[in-house]
């Protein structure tokens, strides 16, 4: 799955939500105006507020705490790889029950 069909996925499923941008990347928002996931450099980082579901995320071979490239881990921000594209519409879910 790349990052279009995720977004078309996600929002038939929840029509509240939607596609926006967030400091230029590609990201979904909550109905509130709050980023649940974007994309990253091929990748989609999850906003996993929920322990359980961001130590299910973190599991997953290659998957990390998200750091922009600031030094400075997000530590509720997984970034999991394309190599798992199968499980992002699972974990979009979990971004936005969170």
């Amino acid at each position: 799955m790349d990052w279009d069909g995720l977004v078309e996925a996600v929002t038939v499923a929840h029509p509240a939500v939607k596609a926006s941008q967030m400091f230029g990347a590609p990201c979904v928002k909550r109905d509130n105006g709050k980023v649940a996931f974007c994309s990253w450099q091929g990748d989609v980082v999850f906003k996993l507020v929920d322990e359980r579901a961001r130590t299910q995320a973190l599991a997953l071979e290659g998957a990390a705490l998200f750091d922009p490239g600031m030094g400075r881990v997000m530590k509720e921000w997984v970034l999991v790889p394309a190599a798992h594209s199968g499980r992002w519409v699972e974990l979009a879910g979990l971004a936005l029950s969170d």
